[in-house]
């Protein structure tokens, strides 16, 4: 991955967890070019700087930061003194290790005093030692340096020092943290900038220290503008690397070899938000193609009996596979009944219709999604699947056409209950791999991340993202318990859900009702209180009552919802219905299904 037409691809060590051994095969692995050498990683290390400069040599990565060298700038004599001696020793270190750059950030010392002259001064003479020694030093711009914390107030001082061994480093966090306005890197000759650093982060209101030790993310999972910030400094002729610097709590617990894909992915990803980087163009999804149910021997008839009762037809049987075909209306669901290590019923598979299958997968690839092997028969339809993070595999379909896998079974559909087909699909993700998982759909599928909301559940808060389309025909609703949980749990684990579209939701639920489908029972409670904060109309509020409907309202419309109880261990159904552009989830009655499923499974 190291063309000379492209900028090279950098991680800083601080990004991963484990040893730096660790650290350095999982950036390798994932193809990064270079690595930032994070102090404390060297110093825990055994290897001596020569052994990790060979051992990276090994695996073909470069050292193109040494990092961080804190608090020397604008010190009384004594204290510069021992900042130089310091120095001299990290220049030892750096000769032995072959990195010629070395990130000094500006002083958070009580030492230090508000004097720009002195601090250009003084770096001047860091510089003068460094460069003596074939050298660099860019000096950055802390969001929380006593005197210098931004961007602009950095440039000032390397301008006045007026050394050809001292640029800068800008660091997207701490100018984008602070609101700077990034427009004004234009006026910094790109020569002048000696390393890029990139990281994403969630929108916070809170010390920012804190935010950027505990909050960074990787970029296009956070808030920032990161493509017009890298535009911007390639705008200068900046030909450094583009390097990821993320200080996180969970990446810094996480396999460090999948946190270094997914950190490879954010920046292919970033470098085409930014025009800088071309991948196969993500095609137009046009629905949801089939949502695949993993059983067994137990779940499997309790989920065919739920799906009977809903109104679904048993309409195909695979010609090679012990998978069923079910539909209703444009409604599909696939029963898997091939043995697998997990008991119970899951959501095994998505299929979406995209526009061109092949381009779809070749995206996927070149954006680092493990294509799943598959075995299909000479007259199958060869479908290709790549893994999202949490396992669910993902089918990029056309036009039906892997219908022809299946043979007709029955005498054809019976009645439906109004269903039109599926709304949405919501999977629980891991806790560590949720930000992974709205980065894969947005820039894997091309879907476009909603807002996400936090609720208090009754085990929990819960945090929720959507990922959705333009026209909103495919739409992959995220959640994770915003905490871990320890043993106490909710009794549905990792609840997943399909959620269908009707036009009259209130008709669907008596036609299931009288068909005897497992609907879920919601308490009186809840429809008083709906009256007391929507007041809908009362003959609707009497037949929500009725019926076990659940009803939201926004600015925009109106959502009826009800739901099944859990089948199979986790795996529950949705009926849905949109009035005039509600275009949410209807997650203020999220805590409401929440208990009324574990009390359901409590007594059962």
């Amino acid at each position: 991955m190291s063309a000379p037409d492209r900028p090279r691809h950098g991680i800083a060590t601080v990004c991963l967890s484990g040893t730096l051994e660790d650290k350095l095969a999982a950036a390798a692995a994932a193809g990064f070019d270079g690595v930032e050498i994070f102090e404390n990683d060297l110093v825990s290390a055994p290897a001596s700087p020569a052994e990790v400069r060979a051992r990276c040599a090994d695996l073909g990565l470069s050292i193109d930061l040494y990092q961080p060298f804190r608090d020397f700038e604008s010190v009384p004599p004594d204290v510069l003194a021992a900042n130089l001696r310091r120095a001299e020793l990290k220049f030892d270190v750096m000769e032995r290790l072959g990195a010629d750059t070395m990130l000094v950030c500006s002083s958070v010392s009580p030492d230090s005093v508000d004097d720009d002259d002195l601090a250009a001064e003084q770096l001047h003479l860091l510089a003068d030692r460094a460069a003596a020694r074939g050298l660099r030093i860019a000096y950055e711009a802390l969001a929380w340096g006593r005197h210098v914390n931004t961007y602009d107030h950095s440039w000032r001082i390397v301008r006045r020092a007026a050394h050809p061994a001292l640029g800068l480093c800008l660091d997207s966090f701490h100018v984008l943290s602070r609101g700077s306005d990034p427009a004004g890197i234009r006026v910094i000759p790109g020569d002048k900038i000696f390393f890029l650093q990139l990281a994403d982060a969630p929108k916070l209101h809170m010390d920012v220290l804190q935010w950027s030790r505990h909050h960074r993310l990787f970029p296009g999972q956070g808030s920032f503008d990161l493509a017009g910030f890298v535009s911007t400094v390639l705008g200068t002729g900046y030909a450094g690397p583009l390097s990821l610097e993320v200080f996180n709590d969970v990446f810094r617990q996480a396999d460090p070899r999948r946190a270094a894909v997914d950190a490879m992915r954010s920046l292919l990803a970033l470098r085409e938000d930014s025009g800088d980087a071309t991948l196969p163009p993500a095609p137009a999804l046009s629905g949801h193609a089939f949502t695949e149910l993993a059983v067994d021997g137990t779940s499997g008839p309790v989920v065919a009996r739920a799906l009977t009762a809903l109104g679904f037809t048993h309409t195909g049987q695979h010609r090679s596979k012990p998978v069923q075909l079910w539909e209703q209306g444009e409604a599909r669901i696939l029963l898997n009944a091939t043995p697998r290590a997990a008991a119970g019923a899951e959501v095994a598979a998505l299929g979406v219709e995209s526009a061109d299958p092949v381009t779809s997968a070749k995206r996927a690839e070149a954006l680092l999604a493990p294509v799943l092997p598959r075995q299909a028969g000479a007259d199958e339809a060869a479908l290709s699947s790549v893994a999202a993070p949490d396992g669910t595999a993902v089918f990029f379909c056309r036009s039906g056409d892997w219908r022809s896998d299946f043979a007709p079974a029955g005498a054809g559909r019976a009645p439906g209950a109004g269903l039109t087909g599926t709304d949405h699909v919501s999977l629980t993700q891991p806790f560590d791999n949720f930000d992974e998982a709205a980065l894969f759909y947005r820039s894997v599928l091309g879907l476009d991340p909603e807002p996400a909301t936090e609720f208090a559940a009754p085990f929990g808060l819960v945090r929720s993202r959507a990922v959705t389309d333009e026209a909103k025909r495919v739409r992959i609703a995220l959640n994770v318990a915003r905490l871990r949980r320890g043993e106490w749990a909710p009794r549905v684990p990792s609840p997943q859900h399909v959620a269908f579209g009707s036009d009259d939701v209130i008709a669907s639920a008596a036609a299931m009702r009288e068909r005897g489908a497992p609907l879920l029972e919601i308490p009186d409670n809840y429809y008083d209180d709906l009256d007391a904060r929507l007041a809908p109309p009362p003959g609707l509020l009497a037949a929500l009552r009725e019926h076990s409907v659940l009803y939201d309202r926004d600015e925009t419309g109106e959502y009826l919802h009800f739901y099944t109880e859990v089948l199979g261990g986790r795996v529950f159904f949705e009926v849905v219905q949109r009035l005039h552009g509600y275009a949410g989830y209807g997650a203020v009655n999220a805590p409401v299904r929440m208990a009324a499923h574990r009390r359901l499974r409590a007594r059962t």
